[in-house]
């Protein structure tokens, strides 16, 4: 992994395709379509957010794309991550739902594109994205959720080497493995529940008090400071104007090696969301999303 270069409220990596995203951004998981979304994306960018998360399946592209475009600032400056559902798998299908995501955002081209779950015909997807990105309609293209054997399956069939792969990772579940399996292709790790789902247990370990004290942080802030430290890319979800200020208050303090270290001990194996790769394939390939 290339190091990261700063800008002040922000750090950028290099990909294993040579661009460079914001590593800290902004999530719309779960956040309603219209006037909620567009009012919290243009909040963050407001605030110096310049990495928006977003997907087909959270049914809100239109709305972040009518706030990067009311926000002024320049397009080549806010990065935007999207997300392809299984039932637009497969060689032509893809390739026509690229066009459509395009329309829905209202841009010329999609900085990030994932394949959002590891079922159904992501071999086929991949092609029309590798496709997407020598047309220029896509710029960086990677996975999501691709921790089976699916992974390697994958990577042997593909051409471009996917930048990314977005999975569960906090504290607890650090994916060390996961990391140390994509590290041959440069596959970066982006983070969904970066706080562990707002767990209770983890917001409440005494160590992240105990840091929060010496650097005047709150629990959060420290660990999405260990995620920055860490190398991930991560996009934390609010709605509240002051959570999305708080969340990006993290460039002014640094983890010792040896407070990372006492972090790393925390790992236990806790995920948030267990469902196994028969249960994934028998029940998200069964839902598709409104265009």
């Amino acid at each position: 992994m290339a190091p990261a270069s700063t800008l002040k409220h922000q750090t950028y990596l290099t990909l294993n395709d040579g661009n460079r995203i914001p590593q800290f951004g902004m999530g719309v998981y779960l956040v309603p379509d219209g006037e909620p979304t567009e009012t919290a994306v243009a909040e963050a960018l407001r605030l110096g957010y310049r990495h928006i998360d977003t997907a087909h399946a959270y049914q809100n592209e239109r709305s972040v794309g009518r706030a990067v475009k009311a926000s002024g600032i320049d397009r080549s400056d806010i990065w935007i991550t999207t997300k392809l559902w299984p039932s637009e798998y497969g060689e032509g299908a893809t390739a026509a739902a690229i066009d459509k995501m395009l329309e829905r955002l209202d841009t010329d081209y999609i900085d990030l594109l994932l394949l959002h779950q590891q079922v159904g015909d992501y071999k086929g997807a991949w092609k029309d994205m590798e496709r997407a990105v020598a047309a220029g309609k896509v710029r960086s293209i990677g996975i999501s959720n691709f921790e089976s054997a699916n992974l390697e399956d994958l990577m042997a069939a593909a051409t471009i080497k996917p930048s990314v792969n977005q999975v569960e990772c906090h504290p607890y579940y650090p994916q060390d493995e996961l990391r140390e399996r994509m590290a041959p292709y440069g596959t970066l790790i982006e983070s969904w529940y970066p706080l562990g789902h707002g767990d209770a247990g983890l917001l409440d370990e005494p160590l992240f008090a105990e840091f929060g004290t010496k650097y005047g942080k709150t629990p959060a802030q420290v660990i999405l400071r260990w995620h920055i430290q860490k190398g991930n890319i991560i996009f934390p979800k609010s709605t509240n104007p002051e959570h999305i200020a708080a969340n990006m208050d993290i460039f002014d303090f640094t983890l010792t090696e040896a407070e990372m270290e006492r972090v790393a001990a925390l790992a236990n194996g806790s995920r948030f969301y267990n469902v196994s790769l028969a249960d994934q394939e028998k029940n998200l390939g069964a839902w598709a999303p409104a265009d």
